[in-house]
């Protein structure tokens, strides 16, 4: 059996799956990350021998994706308690350290490394905190360098937030990473989890700065014309109540103008593309001025509202940078 063969069931995030939250209980955290193709081998071992002597040490869930051909990219997937996740995660960057032939590091007693966590987009505040306070604190507590990608991973609504620094620091960045995750764990909710390969060989796509290609995205702010997966369920066919699932999310109040488009065209788009029914509140829910969108609708047609309102919101984000740029030029 290959090493890219466990014995055991070390596929805990085949790329076909489908999560709707990166969290599944208020105790237990689950924490996905990209490794390559050469590292899922490490961490799985030969016939699966270092997976499952990492879930027999640590008490967690640990799984890497199946291989999809072409593509160089897995998804390890760990789950547990806080501290057993940590635990585990600072085992195998020590466990890849080792197996490196030249490992990057600042002294031979202090090798340093990175990993490269999924993070979902409506989490990334709550590690980043008002105005950086937070992830600064998580660093300096840490010894950790953590570096949030802007971007959103293709047909995904999970950015890749990149620790880097001694295993034991990304341990403990970890920790306390985990710790903010389960604190706020209603926000994850709804989270598409990135599959590596999905969406990567868009004809004309642009490649952002961590190597994947983001969504093609028309800059008036227009939705992209590359939309998810058609669901299975059409819009127009009366939906089981049964399967309904509501779910909500925090937009910033200055954004939310552009997802309801002139005249409530954008949303009304939005909602007749995935066949969910979407809801804003009229005033912010807390002090961070954030208003809340309630999303019903079958898990398909909500992720596929999810996918909708975030591209809506990156291609704003987008058109805004252009404008700013283009001041900027006038001025210069």
């Amino acid at each position: 059996m290959s090493p890219e063969s466990p014995a055991r069931n070390a596929s805990a995030s085949p790329p076909g799956s489908r999560s709707s939250s990166p969290i599944n209980a208020h105790d237990t955290l689950i924490l996905r990350s990209l490794v390559n193709t050469k590292e899922a081998g490490v961490i799985i071992g030969k016939g699966g021998k270092n997976v499952a002597d990492l879930r027999e040490q640590t008490g967690v869930r640990a799984g890497v994706s199946k291989v999809t051909p072409g593509v160089h990219e897995r998804v390890l997937t760990v789950g547990g308690s806080v501290e057993a996740v940590a635990k585990a995660y600072n085992l195998i960057i020590s466990q890849l350290v080792s197996s490196s032939p030249s490992p990057i590091s600042l002294s031979s007693s202090s090798p340093h490394t990175s990993i490269r966590l999924l993070i979902s987009h409506n989490l990334m505040g709550t590690i980043i905190g008002r105005n950086g306070l937070k992830i600064k604190a998580i660093q300096d507590a840490s010894g950790a360098r953590m570096v949030a990608s802007k971007e959103m991973l293709p047909q995904s609504t999970e950015r890749i937030v990149e620790v880097q620094g001694a295993p034991d620091s990304i341990g403990r960045a970890i920790e306390e990473i985990g710790k903010c995750l389960l604190e706020d764990w209603e926000r994850g909710q709804g989270t598409v989890p990135f599959h590596p390969g999905v969406g990567d060989a868009t004809s004309g796509s642009r490649r952002s700065a961590n190597g994947y290609s983001a969504a093609a995205r028309k800059s008036n702010g227009d939705v992209t014309r590359r939309s998810p997966p058609p669901s299975p369920h059409s819009p127009t066919v009366a939906q089981s109540a049964a399967n309904l699932r509501t779910q909500n999310i925090s937009i910033p109040s200055d954004m939310v103008g552009c997802i309801i488009g002139r005249s409530g065209s954008k949303i009304t788009e939005i909602r007749r593309l995935s066949g969910s029914k979407i809801s804003i509140a009229k005033a912010p829910h807390d002090d961070t001025g954030e208003r809340m969108f309630t999303i019903i609708g079958t898990p398909e047609a909500n992720e596929k509202a999810l996918f909708l309102l975030y591209n809506q919101l990156e291609s704003e984000k987008e058109r805004r940078v252009g404008r700013e740029q283009q001041q900027q030029e006038l001025q210069e």
